[in-house]
């Protein structure tokens, strides 16, 4: 519905419709932060019912004005599955400024493709003490964030971090209402410099407690699970997701005893990268069973034993995030930093080439590479010194 004649239809309204509407702000009680939340989509919408169903003050921001309407027209966002309720958002708005003003946390919930773009969007409205937390980060995410601050002169003292993982699995159902499947039992988070990590823990927890610390952007980065299983799972399953436009349970259908041992050859890989860097990690199927409560003898077991997928269909086509978002936000860093530390990432590779000829995109030269990261040429103690002081000379 268009805002502008929104007006005819107040008597319908709740109150909470009524005061965000006039543009007053509802306020709620508690200590806890204001919180912007960047991105309306399937985990924007999560995120930002969440946290004012903990009763925060939350401002939700979308590029795309349009997609705001909904919850601009109810006053908020309706949640249901395993979380149930109605939280009230204190402004909805496509204006950046207007979305920061005020808030203490940012929490970039986007696909990571946006991470760059919305890094200069947000550059010259950054305040002093301000947070901004990327759900998840992907592979550097927090490192890119930071390249970005440092090649706009930006002076303020604002703390970048990032997520291991998204919170829910969540799917968007309406234009104000989001379904969570699941809320994961434990999502790290790290921070650039690594010393605020307990800081940021301490103000997030009260709301978030899922949040937990982790080592440094290394580690989140390289526990990142959804490059294991989205990017390959998702064109070994291209004849079928065209021929059916996803009408199938994409994690319970879509693996296969053969495509598993393929996502666990992935995994492999990203292991010895870690251990490469001195960062401990877990394989996928340890991550599910930590994450779910998931439990089997190889991955495919594990899968197939995480209810928190069932229902959880496949993407209509292969033009989606799990390759646009995945490959060059999530693997290209990854086979980037092998070349660099001299880890061979030939399943990693491959699935590149395939994104790329299927996408007919060479994502090596649109992805986050050592180079575009500001990492090249640095060595492993380098990169692990960025890692826990943040930037240069910190």
């Amino acid at each position: 519905m268009n805002r502008h004649c929104a007006s005819s239809f107040v008597s319908n309204r709740s109150p909470a419709d009524s005061a965000l509407a006039a543009g007053t702000h509802v306020t709620s009680g508690g200590d806890a932060p204001v919180f912007c939340v960047m991105g309306a989509g399937h985990g924007g919408l999560a995120m930002a019912g969440w946290l004012a169903l903990k009763g925060c003050r939350v401002q939700l921001y979308n590029r795309t004005d349009e997609k705001l309407n909904g919850v601009r027209w109810h006053g908020g966002i309706r949640l249901s599955g395993a979380v149930q309720g109605f939280g009230a958002i204190e402004r909805a708005t496509s204006d950046i400024a207007e979305a920061m003003e005020g808030a203490k946390v940012i929490l970039v919930v986007t696909p990571a493709t946006a991470h760059r773009p919305l890094a200069g969007a947000m550059a010259p409205h950054l305040r002093d003490g301000q947070i901004v937390l990327l759900n998840p980060g992907r592979t550097f995410g927090a490192i890119e964030v930071r390249q970005v601050l440092m090649e706009r002169g930006i002076k303020a003292d604002v703390c970048v971090g990032e997520t291991q993982t998204f919170l829910f699995a969540s799917r968007a159902v309406s234009r104000n209402g989001a379904h969570i499947y699941r809320v994961k039992n434990k999502v790290p988070l790290a921070t650039l410099p690594a010393h605020r990590i307990p800081m940021v823990l301490d103000l997030l927890q009260p709301v978030l407690p899922a949040f937990s610390a982790g080592n440094n952007v290394l580690c989140t980065s390289l526990d990142n699970i959804g490059a294991i299983f989205h990017p390959a799972l998702t064109l070994l399953n291209a004849g079928w997701i065209e021929a059916t436009q996803g009408d199938f349970d994409y994690y319970l259908q879509g693996i296969t005893p053969s495509t598993a041992r393929v996502l666990e050859a992935l995994d492999g890989e990203r292991v010895l990268l870690a251990r490469a860097l001195g960062v401990g990690t877990v394989t996928a199927r340890e991550w599910l069973y930590l994450t779910y409560d998931s439990s089997g003898r190889n991955l495919y077991e594990a899968i197939q034993r995480t209810d928190a997928y069932r229902g959880i269909r496949a993407p209509p086509n292969i033009q989606h995030r799990y390759v646009f978002e995945d490959v060059p936000m999530s693997l290209v860093p990854m086979a980037s930093l092998g070349k660099q530390v001299g880890v061979t990432t030939p399943v990693i590779e491959l699935v590149i080439q395939l994104a790329s000829r299927m996408h007919e995109c060479d994502y090596w030269k649109v992805g986050r590479t050592m180079e575009r990261l500001g990492l090249a040429g640095k060595s492993i103690r380098e990169i692990r010194r960025l890692a826990i002081g943040g930037a240069e000379g910190e």
